[in-house]
């Protein structure tokens, strides 16, 4: 069974930074796509950030582009989420999610796996 760990999560001022983990098992993912999706209340899940954990082809979100980076560890098996110049409207529970292959992946209905969540608040 594939599982996916997220932490990191808290509580920032805005314009501060944080680094959100996911530690992934249960399988290799190679040829995979591991993607970042976040979720505010009231709101419709939406993309953040994706990368192939191949070759390491990255594709954010315009709403967090130059301020966020999604990296990956293949010795680890751990996807990374660095979130600098934190916005309040950044406010979410952030997932971590993966697929097999590189189609759809902005398309949240495209995952079959996913981590818990983390809570990110950043406060004005």
């Amino acid at each position: 069974q594939v599982q996916l760990v997220e932490s990191g999560g808290g509580l920032v001022q805005a314009g501060g930074s944080l680094r959100l983990s996911c530690a992934a098992s249960g399988r290799t993912f190679s040829g995979y796509t591991m993607g970042w999706f976040r979720q505010a209340p009231g709101k419709e899940r939406e993309f953040v950030a994706t990368i192939s954990w191949n070759d390491g082809t990255t594709y954010y979100a315009d709403s967090v582009k130059g301020r966020f980076t999604i990296s990956r560890d293949n010795a680890k098996n751990t996807v990374y989420l660095q979130m600098n110049s934190l916005k309040p409207e950044d406010t979410a529970v952030y997932y971590c999610a993966c697929k097999s292959g590189s189609g759809y992946r902005i398309n949240q209905y495209a995952y079959p796996y996913w981590g818990q969540g983390t809570q990110v608040t950043v406060s004005s």
